[in-house]
């Protein structure tokens, strides 16, 4: 039963229904009292949801709010994302999304003074908020509480160890593509140079994919060891670069390391590219002067808006039996190190 077989019956108008459902006062008080016994005789009963946005479409546009998408994180900072260049990327590319789908984007720190998990739970309940995007944890075992259990919810990157639905880079494939780049330019023996920050935030898939790579395309014994390293720890670099000798070097560590590998590079006199191909992968590799993948941080933002989007329109709330990770390749950046 809808309003179309409502106004049939009356012999009205489905506005006129409408109108008289609204207890309107712009259709008499006869042939609203007839409407609403017919709509109780055969059983209507309206959809909340529709109603709800019908309210909302009929507010003058200069008043309506925008649905909303809550935005949390683990971190100790109130908007992580003004403090990182690469948390500010996803952020960016969340908003972007966000309005074109007709979204806003609402903060919510969590480790606020005096906030509880409970009490942001219900901050969001109150706002009707039902969805939320998480910037992760510091914590690489941080695992998601309970209390969110009502919302849909998607993370980026892999630091929350609760299963959830997530975007992040997809580090094994850009490995793979910068091994096979610079295969292709003629390097023969690639060693890696991973960040131990990097290695963890990434669940290993640097190593995992440079050691399959150099099986199935050098041998079973040419992967070199990997090394792995804080900072640009200039004893060990310098000790694993003499007694290995690679051609190529895949160096996978924070941005603000990539000028201090420059630097250990120049102090060595190892000509770049002549003696030592470089290439970096990192959240920032533009304008380093290397070659090597950035990530697309602005994609990755945009489909974790997308992803959130439709797992509300899909009525999929709660920690999800069958969480979807969606991975973004990074992009290459051609610079002067190949």
């Amino acid at each position: 039963m809808n309003v179309r077989h409502i106004a049939r019956l009356a012999g009205v108008s489905p506005s006129a229904v409408s109108l008289a459902l609204r207890d309107s006062p712009r259709i008499s008080a006869k042939t609203k009292a007839r409407i609403l016994k017919l709509a109780k005789d055969t059983g209507y009963a309206p959809d909340a949801n529709i109603v709800q946005l019908m309210r909302h479409i009929r507010k003058p546009a200069g008043v309506r709010q925008l649905a909303c998408f809550g935005v949390i994180s683990f971190y100790d900072t109130p908007k992580p994302w003004e403090r990182s260049r690469h948390l500010e990327r996803i952020y960016e590319g969340m908003k972007r999304r966000s309005g074109e789908l007709g979204f806003r984007l609402e903060p919510l720190w969590l480790r606020a003074p005096g906030m509880t998990f409970r009490r942001a739970a219900s901050i969001l309940a109150a706002r009707g908020i039902k969805g939320a995007l998480c910037f992760g944890s510091p914590d690489f075992d941080q695992e998601f509480p309970a209390e969110f259990g009502e919302l849909a919810v998607v993370t980026v990157g892999l630091s929350i160890s609760t299963p959830l639905h997530r975007v992040t880079s997809h580090f094994y494939n850009d490995t793979l593509r910068a091994l096979h780049r610079v295969h292709e330019l003629g390097y023969r023996k690639p060693g890696l140079v991973l960040g131990a920050y990097e290695d963890t935030r990434s669940a290993y898939a640097h190593a995992s994919a440079y050691l399959g790579w150099c099986e199935h395309m050098l041998g079973a014994d040419a992967a070199l060891p990997v090394l792995r390293v804080r900072e640009v720890e200039e004893p060990a670099l310098t000790g694993w670069y003499v007694k290995h000798r690679p051609d190529v070097v895949l160096f996978v560590h924070a941005p603000d390391m990539i000028g201090r590998f420059r630097a250990f590079l120049d102090r060595l006199q190892i000509e770049v590219p002549k003696r030592l191909g470089v290439a970096v992968l990192s959240h920032e590799v533009e304008g380093s002067g290397f070659s090597g993948l950035q990530q697309n941080q602005d994609l990755m933002g945009a489909w974790a808006v997308e992803l959130l989007a439709s797992r509300i329109a899909n009525n999929d709330f709660g920690i999800p039996a069958n969480p979807r990770i969606e991975m973004v390749e990074s992009e290459w950046t051609e610079g002067k190190t190949l």
